[in-house]
């Protein structure tokens, strides 16, 4: 097992998210300033050993936000739903490691600042050998 593949597999979900979703900005650490619209945030990861017989490997298991200061949920559930579409089997290619799969595991949508804004925090896990 091995951690070595975390930055390979961001770089990958970034450019991915990137291309698929034209307009909404992605993130790696939350913007300053108010007003910011709806944005894509990548968040916090867990990786456990996924090594086998036939060599190493890892689960890495991330999260995505997408908050939204737009009134309702709608939007933030719109842009959620580009995020997983674009994610959920898509053949990344890795700086490093090989990207065995990649799979939705939950989601989670809440009110932030007494309901100002909206966030939705998707969980992936993705399978990476080498």
């Amino acid at each position: 097992m091995s951690y070595g593949s975390a930055a390979a597999l961001q770089a990958a979900v970034f450019q991915r998210l990137v291309a698929a979703l034209p307009g909404v900005a992605v993130h790696d650490a939350l913007p300053a300033g108010a007003g910011l619209g709806t944005f894509i945030l990548l968040g916090p990861e867990e990786v456990v050993d996924a090594s086998d017989i036939t060599g190493p490997g890892a689960e890495h298991r991330f999260v995505v936000s997408i908050l939204s200061d737009a009134t309702g949920f709608l939007q933030a559930k719109e842009t959620a739903v580009a995020v997983s579409d674009a994610l959920v089997g898509a053949p990344l290619t890795l700086g490093r490691g090989r990207l065995v799969g990649l799979r939705f595991l939950k989601a989670q949508a809440r009110r932030l600042d007494q309901g100002a804004a909206r966030r939705i925090d998707l969980r992936f896990a993705a399978r990476i050998e080498g």
